[in-house]
């Protein structure tokens, strides 16, 4: 139970507060007063009420993360973003990252887009002439199937038209990720030396989607750019802390939202198992978030196992509906041209047969020519 003397020694306290506020307001003194409260300790505590401005700091302990969040409750005569905001301590003192990302106010999309080349002839022709500016493409597939080296191209095609480009990485460093380019023939070492292109490389630990925007609207500002690839989503998630887990599909609405409206178009590749009793484009339900996407997938074929491509949905346009097989070779992915096929079935990934196998074509003899 409350003593008598605590009571009054709060009262005082209060009056105290309340007489310094009005003194230096007098005085025309910008105040910022410090203080320690706990969440339950806020509510009906008549000194936030004289104050013009509220910001609440605080930080949450999950597993081995420190998570510290900002949250301005109050400021008296003006608009504020709600929510909570990350914060990060470090050697430059306190950084608040904002949950708009600096875009209130941005340009939007222009009415009129171009169609961006995607770096590969046949799929640009499946795509009605290329990727849209300002859309987001999603890569689906798993371990193996050339994500990453379509991402790549994608980027090369833009430096080869003059456009800068980003990619943030979360897996390789960008040093093995330039490597490969060059074993493509696609050579990033170059545009990299000329501010044309920039590696982000965001270390794996303990980030918010809210830092890693930051860190890659920094670098599209710095470098101008028109392009961003993110590799991977799945490698995203696996960097941030638990906390930012729970609502990343969340945060990677407003990442997509953010930066597209920029006029930036996003390639993001995300990394999905096949199965052969669906066909699935990712694992966080985002398929509505992207513009467009591209599945890739294993299929096994005359006892080979192959790749094949579709493209599954573009918002700005028709689209090819074929199944069209590829290949990633020194040049990296090149899309085979299109041909007859004696399957059906192709995207369960065991495919079945519709006409004779090639060796009883070849046994039964040529077709016999028609008559004139």
């Amino acid at each position: 139970m409350r003593t008598a003397t605590a009571t009054a020694g709060e009262m005082a306290m209060q009056s105290f507060i309340q007489q310094l506020t009005q003194f230096l307001t007098s005085w025309q003194a910008t105040t910022f007063l410090v203080c320690e409260y706990g969440d339950e300790e806020t509510r009906g505590n008549p000194l936030f009420t004289v104050a013009d401005g509220l910001f609440w700091l605080s930080q949450k302990v999950e597993r081995n993360s420190v998570v510290r969040k900002l949250q301005i409750l109050k400021v008296r005569g003006q608009a504020s973003v709600p929510g909570l905001h990350t914060v990060r301590i470090g050697d430059g003192g306190l950084q608040a990252f904002s949950r708009t990302l600096g875009f209130v106010g941005k340009s939007r999309k222009p009415a009129r887009r171009r169609r961006l080349s995607m770096g590969i002839p046949e799929l640009d022709s499946m795509m009605g002439g290329g990727v849209l500016e300002g859309d987001s493409l999603l890569i689906a597939g798993p371990s193996g199937t050339g994500k990453s080296a379509l991402a790549t191209q994608f980027i090369a095609a833009g430096l080869r038209n003059g456009e800068s480009g980003i990619m943030a990485i979360f897996e390789e460093r960008p040093q093995g990720y330039t490597d490969r380019a060059d074993s493509f023939g696609l050579g990033l070492k170059k545009p990299q030396e000329t501010g044309k292109l920039e590696i982000v490389y965001l270390r794996p630990l303990d980030l918010s989607v809210d830092e890693t925007m930051q860190a890659i609207l920094d670098a599209v500002e710095r470098v101008g750019a028109k392009r961003l690839v993110i590799d991977s989503l799945v490698s995203l998630e696996m960097a941030l802390a638990p906390g930012f887990r729970e609502d990343f599909r969340e945060s990677l609405y407003r990442m997509i939202v953010a930066l597209t409206g920029a006029g930036v178009t996003i390639l993001s590749t995300v990394e999905v198992e096949d199965s052969f009793t669906g066909f699935s484009f990712s694992h966080y339900t985002i398929s509505f978030l992207t513009d467009d996407i591209i599945r890739l997938r294993y299929v096994e074929i005359d006892g080979q196992l192959r790749k094949i491509m579709v493209v599954i949905k573009m918002r700005g346009g028709n689209h090819s509906k074929d199944i069209r097989e590829y290949i990633i070779t020194d040049k990296g992915v090149v899309v085979i041209r299109p041909r007859s096929t004696d399957y059906e079935g192709l995207i369960t990934g065991v495919p079945t047969r519709t006409g004779p196998h090639p060796a009883q074509r070849d046994e039964a003899g040529p077709e016999p020519k028609a008559k004139k």
